[in-house]
């Protein structure tokens, strides 16, 4: 049996490790009980590296899914928007804590800047890390702070987390519910479109509203990606993707991360996470099979959701890289779904 690395669209490991809770603290290096993914975790689950996400989350924001559930779902408060100094000087902490991790790696991880670096580690049995920013919020409109970062080595950006941003609108976490949830970018959220296409960063749609979908849509020279994303025609959350917008991702030579949060992934958009494994493969050969092998792949918001039981941590890859093998993804599949095509897009965006 051929074993591939898993690169992974999405994960929140740097927000984890910074914010660790009273008992729960660790180390990227040493293997833990707590979280989704260390050194030695991700070594036992064929982790091959993914999109290591600078996000800046609200103060005392918490949101507990059992207050808002009723008969026919839920819909969820968004905290407030952010200053753009304060999330400027958080972003710099998790960056920070990246770096550091690479430097004390022992080569062990790295930070990639180019699609040649990203294979080069996937080969080599390097974790691949590409520095992402969830959230613009720490982005000024001169986009001087944007110029600087790609400089360290920004290679990937979404506009917007859920909440609203002076780039745009997210959309709220409510099932069942339509994307097509408020306004879509701002004149500002353009242009950050058009200035990340400039230095070759990846644009993400990922938590972007319906409008500001399509505004990217409309904008960008690059493929369309949505680091992690699910399908809305299997569960019907505000977050998950419609075969409208999974076409045009697929036109355009993007790709497709699957989430493994439980909520996204179930029909019933509940929070249970006693379910299969199976149903990330649902959601993989719905895209597979209706929009073409080359657009799907991996995006776990490890660290970051509640996910199923059956995969606990990183070290589950290895299942799930099995089950979509008995699912009747041959080798050649497979390595496109595990990171062949998330290869061909960062080459594609970065040139």
């Amino acid at each position: 049996m051929t074993n591939f690395p898993v690169f992974d669209g999405h994960n929140d490991t740097l927000l984890s490790l910074h914010l660790g809770k009273k008992g729960q603290e660790r180390t990227f290096f040493q293997e833990s009980k707590f979280g989704h993914i260390d050194l030695p975790r991700a070594r036992n689950g064929n982790f091959g590296g993914g999109f290591f996400a600078v996000y800046t989350p609200n103060e005392g924001y918490a949101i507990e899914p059992d207050n808002y559930l009723t008969d026919d779902g839920y819909d969820m408060p968004l905290p407030p928007k952010l200053e753009q100094k304060d999330a400027l000087r958080f972003s710099m902490a998790l960056a920070g804590k990246m770096f550091r991790i690479e430097g004390e790696s022992g080569g062990d991880f790295k930070v990639v800047r180019t699609a040649g670096e990203l294979k080069h580690c996937l080969e080599n049995g390097i974790i691949a890390a590409v520095f992402h920013i969830e959230g613009a919020e720490a982005i000024d409109t001169d986009f001087d702070a944007l110029h600087v970062l790609h400089q360290a080595g920004l290679r990937s950006l979404g506009p917007v987390w859920s909440r609203p941003n002076v780039y745009g609108e997210g959309v709220p976490f409510r099932y069942p519910s339509s994307p097509d949830i408020g306004d879509g970018l701002s004149d500002a959220g353009k242009s950050l479109v058009r200035e990340c296409n400039k230095l070759d960063i990846m644009v993400d749609t990922t938590h972007l509203n319906e409008k500001g979908f399509w505004d990217v849509a409309k904008i960008t020279d690059a493929p369309l990606v949505a680091t992690h994303s699910n399908v809305h025609s299997i569960c019907p959350i505000s977050l998950n993707l419609t075969d409208k917008q999974l076409a045009a991702i697929a036109e355009s030579g993007g790709v497709i991360g699957i989430n493994y949060a439980v909520n996204m992934l179930r029909e019933d958009g509940m929070f249970g996470t006693d379910i299969s494994l199976d149903i990330i493969v649902k959601h993989v050969s719905y895209i597979a099979e209706k929009f073409g092998i080359a657009h799907v792949a991996l995006g776990s918001d490890f660290d970051g959701t509640t996910i199923p039981d059956e995969m606990h941590d990183v070290t589950g890859l290895t299942k799930l890289v099995e089950r979509l093998r008995a699912h009747g993804f041959n080798n050649h599949e497979l390595r496109k779904i595990t990171h062949g095509n998330w290869v061909r897009v960062l080459k594609d965006t970065w040139n």
